[in-house]
């Protein structure tokens, strides 16, 4: 499955290479719940989901080509809508056609955990709230101190701190709370560490993985505001696919820790 996956993917690349539509904030923000998408397949195949013939697709990485792929055909579905003047923008269908994807899948998860009493949503809601509150706290600083970059990566630039925030907050709150292992040798070097710390006992080993998970994403985003400016359409396709490196495992911890 992996040779015909690899070249459906290149072949839809290559097609998006020979139209080149527009990458703007919003063509990014249209692909979060694409990215999200792919975290719930992976959670639906370790919730044996799938019939046996085809969960190899939802493996990981295999999982992510096969994402890449009905995004990138949607994107392409999209560009052919807007030139025949069916849609009005290409984000629009891009962003209502992957929310759809996300949400039907998320649900079946979350219905099958309800049937087989597993259903948890306490501390993903609340990794959720503490995410978006660190995140606003982030980008506010970095609108006060570095203004340029806030205004030049925009949404996109938003989307990568929340992203990762989002991912360090799991992370810790799945080792602190719930148990949870670390498969990255990375991830788990700064978990131990953390626990280390004599502040372990009193606020959890977490807190350092999420405070370098935030200081990357913003130094990332920092160094990439030349680039976006320079070049908005290559910088915002690649600050996306940093985006979707944190928000897809991210996502993955939420809906895995909400019906496992």
């Amino acid at each position: 499955m992996v040779v015909p996956a690899a070249v459906i993917l290149g072949g839809v690349i290559a097609l998006l290479w020979a139209i080149e539509p527009p990458v703007t904030d919003r063509t990014v923000l249209a692909f979060a719940p694409w990215m999200m998408f792919g975290a719930t397949l992976h959670v639906l195949y370790k919730m044996g989901a799938f019939p046996p013939t085809i969960e190899p697709l939802f493996t990981a990485p295999m999982v992510y080509v096969v994402t890449a792929i009905i995004a990138g055909l949607a994107w392409v579905v999209g560009v052919f809508l807007h030139v025949g003047g069916l849609q009005p923008t290409i984000p629009r269908f891009v962003g209502v056609a992957g929310t759809a994807f996300f949400t039907v899948f998320t649900m079946f998860a979350l219905f099958r955990s309800i049937q087989t009493g597993t259903f948890e949503p306490f501390w993903p809601v609340i990794t959720v709230v503490i995410a978006g509150i660190v995140t606003a706290l982030a980008w506010l600083a970095l609108s006060l101190w570095f203004t340029d970059v806030a205004a030049t990566t925009g949404t996109t630039g938003a989307l990568v701190v929340f992203a990762h925030t989002l991912d360090g907050v799991t992370t810790a709150v799945g080792y602190d709370v719930l148990g949870a292992g670390e498969d990255v040798p990375l991830s788990l070097l700064l978990l131990e560490a953390g626990e280390a710390l004599p502040t372990a006992e009193y606020v959890g080993a977490g807190w350092l993985f999420v405070l370098v998970k935030v200081a990357l994403a913003l130094v990332i985003v920092g160094l990439f505001r030349e680039y976006v400016a320079d070049r908005p359409q290559q910088g915002r396709t690649v600050l996306a696919l940093v985006a979707a490196v944190g928000l897809g495992p991210a996502v993955h911890n939420v809906l895995l820790f909400t019906v496992m």
